[in-house]
């Protein structure tokens, strides 16, 4: 067997994290030969009940599972670290502005960007998934230079699947016909799910739908407004769906992306498709087996879509100069 990786998962007490560690560690994300020294990160109230995580995690008998080191120091989470999950963040609170939220985030995402930036592997990579995700993953990367700006991301592999679910249903097939839908730009209520340039069952979902109305509007809203559903039904976050997607997201960064087939991440901006260079915006992409990743080009962007992914990347440009702001202040 290889060496054991280092693998750290921030907000390790929280609830997305009890349904991630599992196949993190039962080698679904990282192969099955590879075997993990995994670092629980999460503030000093939570140790108590982090300590009943790794107890579970123990429990489990895991045979890839090398060692469990659970702290509240990030200079001792991110020692060494070959990947890290940063699932923890301040949650929007009843009557939060989204500066305030801003506000909170850009100071801890700051502080782990130092730590990993002098303590982490330099081939690390990080998807971020605490919210604003694709702001904190900017805030991070630009607080750790020495880290490649491209091993910085940030989830919408959710929203990718949120979007596939809902084509196959209305398609009345499974997830898995329906290939190469778009997330661009932010993880937010304007995100912009793009059908124009995938498949369902092999042939372009426009053309299994018959129905440009419903996909133009009523998908569009469901997919950007469903994390609010799922909180509005059960009156907690999404935690299963969210966990899936981080493994999907690392799983095929660490792995690589099928022929003809692309993911939806949030990377660093190039200039690609007119989208201002440097923000973390959600682009597809196609990753190489060596764990490297290029934005797919040359797609045909319409009118409609356009205006939808130029509408996102104003909110994400706004967003990004607040929390600068706050980070100098």
């Amino acid at each position: 067997m290889p060496n054991p990786i280092r693998v750290v998962v921030t907000g390790a007490a929280g609830q997305i994290a009890y349904s991630l560690l599992y196949p993190v560690s039962n080698g679904d994300v990282f192969g099955k030969d590879q075997p993990l020294d995994l670092v629980l990160l999460d503030i000093a109230p939570m140790m108590g009940t982090l300590e009943g995580v790794v107890m579970e995690l123990q429990d489990c008998a895991l045979p890839l599972l090398h060692s469990v080191i659970p702290c509240c120091d990030p200079d001792v989470a991110f020692k060494g670290a070959d990947a890290a999950m940063l699932v923890g963040a301040m949650p929007r609170r009843e009557g939060m502005e989204r500066a305030d939220l801003l506000k909170a985030n850009a100071k801890i995402f700051d502080t782990q960007g130092k730590s990993i930036d002098q303590h982490a592997n330099k081939n690390i990579k990080i998807v971020v998934v605490g919210n604003p995700a694709n702001t904190n993953a900017l805030i991070c990367s630009k607080s750790a230079p020495s880290i490649p700006k491209q091993n910085f991301t940030c989830l919408t592999r959710l929203d990718q699947n949120r979007a596939a679910a809902q084509i196959a249903l209305r398609a009345k097939t499974t997830a898995d016909k329906v290939k190469n839908c778009i997330i661009w730009g932010n993880h937010s209520s304007t995100q912009y799910p793009d059908v124009n340039h995938g498949t369902c069952d092999g042939k372009p979902i426009r053309e299994v739908i018959k129905d440009d109305n419903w996909l133009n509007n009523e998908f569009l809203t469901t997919v950007q407004k469903r994390g609010a559903a799922v909180i509005a039904a059960r009156k907690l976050s999404s935690a299963m769906s969210a966990a899936k997607a981080v493994c999907d997201h690392m799983r095929d960064w660490w792995h690589g992306t099928k022929d003809g087939e692309w993911v939806s991440m949030g990377v660093p901006s190039d200039g690609s498709y007119g989208i201002p260079e440097g923000l973390i915006y959600s682009h597809p992409v196609k990753i190489n087996p060596d764990k490297t990743y290029s934005i797919v080009q040359g797609l045909k962007i319409d009118d409609f879509s356009r205006g939808k992914m130029d509408a996102t990347a104003k909110e994400l440009t706004d967003e990004r100069d607040s929390a600068f702001s706050f980070l100098q202040n």
